[in-house]
């Protein structure tokens, strides 16, 4: 897989609004946001989607999982509720072929989306 846009913002080539950097992932506010607030877990591990993950990537997806939790409790998402979305595929919305989180919060959300 060439570097994609992720890739090169992990790297630090592309400046970001970094809001948590671990070993395994970085969260960034999106430059295109979709609601008050949004924001993009991305592993620094270059799957291009769900869908390409491996039973090794359990430990990785589950910690992508917890930061979106984590964060939107840090963010006062907790109480009036949020949305964590991942898309797989160009037909499901993903633009970019690196996997990533959307935490989505401070409005109201209608199902079904789209």
């Amino acid at each position: 897989m060439g570097q994609t846009i992720f890739g090169r913002m992990i790297a630090g080539e592309i400046p970001v609004d970094k809001l948590l950097e671990t070993e395994d992932l970085i969260a960034i506010r999106d430059i295109n946001p979709m609601a008050p607030t949004h924001v993009l877990i991305i592993p620094k591990k270059p799957l291009p989607g769900l869908a390409q993950s491996a039973p090794e990537d359990a430990v990785l997806l589950g910690k992508l999982l917890v930061t979106a939790r984590d964060l939107a409790k840090q963010l006062g998402l907790e109480e009036s509720g949020y949305r964590v979305v991942i898309n797989n595929g160009e037909a499901a919305g993903q633009s970019v072929a690196h996997l990533h989180v959307h935490l989505l919060g401070g409005r109201e959300f209608r199902w079904p989306p789209g």
